[in-house]
């Protein structure tokens, strides 16, 4: 059976992350991804997790207290677009993935947006180790999210082939505006 885009952003996530690694949740949400990255990067490893919303660093901290994996987590209630800063020049990372759109049953006026999405990005390549990966799980079925899609799709087309892959994953019978995946890998 075909899996969903956010289980086959687990599949990828998995094939690489090893115990030990730093990676990025750059949108945290409800936890899940920073709570499944935890897990992978073990008590060694280290998860720089971003969010905006004071509910989504709520949310993540109960989910990473249930799981017993808060301590190698570092929640920051900043915004994507302050990797830049927030995290070290030198990190090496192995990992990193974005939800793009809304939190879930949440003000869905807040939302990610083009431009900060681009800084994220622009930061996270320059830390990223070799056979590393940005996933970019893109649900654009809302005011300004096929801007960002837009964006996602422009930005991963003129990576240059040499440096890095881009795969994209998608159902294309469904109803609903079915997100859609972005996986950049770096050579």
């Amino acid at each position: 059976m075909l899996q969903t885009a956010m289980r086959f952003s687990h599949t990828l996530l998995k094939e690489i992350i090893q115990t030990g690694d730093t990676v990025v949740d750059a949108t945290m949400g409800n936890g899940n991804d920073t709570a499944l990255l935890a897990q992978l990067v073990g008590t060694n490893g280290l998860v720089y997790a971003f969010d905006i919303q004071e509910q989504a660093l709520q949310n993540t901290e109960n989910r990473l207290l249930e799981s017993g994996v808060r301590e190698q987590v570092r929640l920051l209630h900043q915004g994507h677009e302050t990797i830049e800063t927030a995290i070290p020049e030198e990190t090496a990372l192995r990992a990193a993935i974005f939800n793009l759109g809304y939190l879930p049953k949440s003000d869905k006026q807040i939302i990610t947006k083009p431009d900060t999405t681009k800084q994220a990005l622009d930061a996270l390549l320059t830390r990223l180790v070799s056979n590393g990966r940005i996933i970019l799980v893109v649900y654009y079925g809302h005011a300004g999210g096929e801007a960002e899609l837009a964006l996602i799709k422009e930005y991963s087309q003129q990576l240059p082939q040499e440096e890095y892959s881009v795969l994209t994953y998608q159902f294309i019978n469904q109803k609903n505006n079915p997100p859609i995946l972005f996986c950049i890998e770096k050579k």
